[in-house]
Parts: C-alpha cells; structure tokens; sequence
C-alpha cells in the first residue's frame, strides 16, 4: 500500500508544481517513467515477497523464529531508518545518479540474498537491501517529477508510479510462492537481477538532474538508526541481549528526540506533531502496516506450519485479499475528493478493526480457503485508510512541508511494520501448539491499536 509515498521525493522547499530540469537531448519521459515505476515495484515487492518463503528459509539454513523475524524486519528497518535522510541525498546528488546508485546497490545485495551460505550473511544482506531502497524511492519519484515539466502529464504519470507500487504489493505473496516452489527460496531474490539490470537500462534514457543543495542532519539519522534497531533487538532477543538492547534503545531514543528539538533542519521535525490531525494520520498509517505486515508475516507461517500448504498454495491464499488494494486504493480516493477524507479513513478503520476480530475464527482445523476469504476485509480497511489519511495530512500543512511530511509518515509506517512482524513472531514462537493462542493475542493488541486511532481519528475530526 504505498500510496502515501507520492509525495516522499519532495524536497521540503519545493511546492508540487515546481517544474524540474527540462528533458536533454534524446532523453525520453517514457523510459524515465517506466525505470521509475519498475525500482519501486522491485522495493515494494520485496518488503513482503520474503514472507511466504520464510518456512523454506528457515529449514534450509535454520536460526529459529528469531532469525525468520530479522530476515523480515533487517530490510524494513534499514529501509525505515534511512528514508528520512535519502531524499536529501537525492537533491544532493541528483535523482538520476541517486537512483542509479541504490538500484546497483540493491542488485548486488539481492545477488548475495540468493548466494548467502547461512542466515548471518542472509540478514546482512538484507540490511543492504533496505538501505538501497531508501534511495531508490525518492529518486524514482523524482525522476518522474523531472521527466514531466507540464503538471497535467505529471500527475497521470505519478498516478501510474503508484500504481506499480500496489500491484507489486498484490503480486508479492503470490510470486514468493510460485517462485519458491518453482525454483528455490533463493530464486525470489535471483529475480531481482533482470528486473534491476533492466532498470538501470532505462535509466539512461532519463533525464539528467541537476544536483541543488539540501541539508543532512547526520546525528539525527544515526541516532534514529541505533534507536531502532535496538528496539528491533529488544522485542526480537531474549535474556541479556533484550535488557541491553532495550537500555540503549531508549538512551538513543532520547537523543534522538534532544536532537531533533534543537538542530536547524532536522529528519522529522518534532513541531509536526503538534497539528493534531498529522499526528493522528501518522497514528493510523502506523496501525495499518502493523496489521497488514503482520497479518502476512502470522498466516504465511500459519498456512505452511499449521495446515501444511505449499509455498504456492500459501502465496494463492493472498491473492484475494491483495488483488483488490489497487482498486480500493483508488475508491479511496474518490471518496476523499466528494466527502472528504476524514469519513473513508475513519470507515477504513473501522473495517479493519472487524476484519481483526474475523481472524480469530481460524484454528488449526479451519480451511484454508475460508481462511482466504477472512483475511479480505482486514486488507480493504487498510487500504481504503492510507490514501485518505495521506490526503488529509497534507491538507492540515502548507504545501512547503509536505514532502517533509510524507517522508515521516512512509518512514512511521515501516517501522511500524516491522515492530509488528517482531512482536507477533515473539508470541507464535513457543511452537505449533502455541501458535494459534500467540497468533490470538497480537491480533488482540492490532485490533485494539486501530481502536485508538478511530476514536483519536473521531475527536480531531
């Protein structure tokens, strides 16, 4: 569901319908688009094609729920941490180069997912994978905003760029599946080296970005970094490791937060926070990627350890609740255009709250296509939500902060996913028969997570 991220390219001083770079010479705005729209798919894709092959990962190499939970969580986070600097990056350097330097770093990094000999190399390069799609998401919006000067052309061609991102979100359990039944569990980063290759391809027909100054608060970002990952190590670890993690997560956390109240220009500007309506939007973005991320992560395991289904089966058990996210997506939309966009966040929420409470009707006996079904109505929430929430943040800020703005909220909603993924492996972890209880209670804390927000969502309306 990636919708929220249109607007994360933007450079905090930039309103929307500043024209970029004219095009040179034989650069075409077709090709740009499409590079642009294929690096996004391929980072959109692999935040939840893992998932469905995380049974046959963990049997080839081992390491437990633990190392199943950092598989997921290593790219999440470096993908969360460091999108709230990248887009500076990009100014900095250019889109262009910017984007052609992530995709490289993302091909070489899938390449050493598929050779990776155990789950130590397989988790490291997983960090470099995230890292690299921090970079690539603002740059390929930015080429688009570059390639297409006239904002009428610009904004069919964005909506096309999300678009890409929805169908790779639709597409991702089902191509985990079919590929780690097809090939191997390796063969869902192996795809990766084509798709990216191509893509750096059409980048050479993009048009070149001019390079424009843009401030980087690198004590900031490093300390969010520190602060995150050892959060990630505190719900994931046990013993020793989470008391230590935990201490520092929170000595980094609040430096983080001493940091941000006093530097010039800061990666989330702490005075955000006091528009109520943003705080409340990041609020529900965040409670939408703890059940959407979570939901994949507890039944991807739940139809290959409990009902024994092959990883194809597993990613076809998706399809029903993925394939309509585009088209909800963009219901959305429409209804925040004639109603506004307080009354479908607020529905969407609602929706998944009851689609939450469905899924506590599965058991071990449960069949699988009925399972299927239940999970649909938890997804169309969520996604009839994000666009909403995203068109009702930026119109609570001027125009000069909503890059800035998008940027926290894309950044909020990965970590968010990730802490999801962390705490419901923590609880399915004491075995098979403890699986479905476990399962029961994070959905338990999901559910009531949404029930703040809709009564939070309520009150600031």
């Amino acid at each position: 569901m990636p919708t929220d991220a249109v607007r994360q390219s933007l450079p905090a001083t930039a309103p929307l319908t500043a024209r970029g770079p004219a095009p040179r010479g034989s650069a075409s705005p077709g090709l740009a688009l499409a590079a642009a729209l294929l690096g996004f798919a391929l980072i959109t894709l692999d935040a939840s094609v893992v998932n469905v092959a995380l049974p046959a990962i963990g049997s080839d190499l081992g390491g437990g729920m633990s190392g199943l939970q950092w598989v997921v969580d290593a790219y999440t986070l470096a993908f969360a941490a460091l999108m709230l600097s990248t887009g500076a990056l990009a100014d900095r350097i250019g889109a262009a180069r910017a984007y052609a330097l992530g995709t490289v770093v993302f091909v070489l990094a899938s390449a050493a997912c598929g050779l990776a000999p155990g789950l130590g190399v397989l988790i490291g390069a997983r960090v470099a994978q995230g890292a690299a799609a921090a970079v690539v998401l603002p740059a390929s919006l930015a080429l688009v905003r570059q390639a297409y000067p006239d904002p009428a052309r610009r904004a069919r061609a964005v909506a096309l760029w999300a678009a890409g991102g929805s169908v790779a979100v639709a597409l991702g359990p089902v191509a985990g599946g079919a590929l780690t039944t097809a090939w191997d569990w390796r063969g869902i980063f192996f795809i990766n080296l084509p798709l990216g290759l191509a893509a750096l391809a059409l980048t050479t027909r993009a048009p070149r970005s001019e390079r424009r100054p843009a401030p980087l608060d690198l004590p900031g970002q490093l300390t969010a970094v520190v602060a995150l990952a050892a959060l990630a190590f505190a719900v994931i670890e046990s013993g020793p490791v989470r008391l230590v993690a935990g201490a520092v997560a929170l000595l980094s956390g609040s430096a983080f937060l001493l940091i941000e109240s006093r530097a010039a220009h800061p990666v989330v500007p702490l005075g955000l926070f006091r528009t109520p309506t943003v705080a409340v939007a990041v609020a529900v973005g965040a409670a939408a990627s703890v059940a959407f991320y979570g939901v994949i992560f507890a039944f991807s395991l739940y139809f290959q350890r409990i009902r024994g289904e092959s990883a194809l089966v597993t990613g076809l058990m998706f399809l029903p609740m993925t394939a309509l996210i585009p088209a909800t997506n963009v219901l959305s939309g429409k209804l925040a255009n004639r109603y506004g966009p307080h009354r479908p966040m607020l529905l969407g929420q609602l929706l998944s709250l009851a689609g939450l409470l469905l899924l506590f009707l599965p058991d071990e006996h449960t069949p699988p296509l009925l399972v299927a079904s239940l999970l649909v109505p938890m997804a169309l929430g969520c996604a009839l939500a994000i666009p909403a929430l995203t068109a009702a943040m930026m119109e609570a800020l001027p125009q000069e902060r909503a890059g800035l703005a998008a940027g926290v909220l894309n950044a909020a909603r990965q970590v968010a996913g990730a802490l999801s993924v962390a705490v419901c492996g923590a609880l399915v972890a004491g075995g098979d028969a403890g699986f479905v209880p476990g399962m029961r209670v994070w959905l338990v804390l999901a559910a009531a997570l949404f029930a703040v927000t809709a009564v939070a969502t309520r009150r600031v309306r």
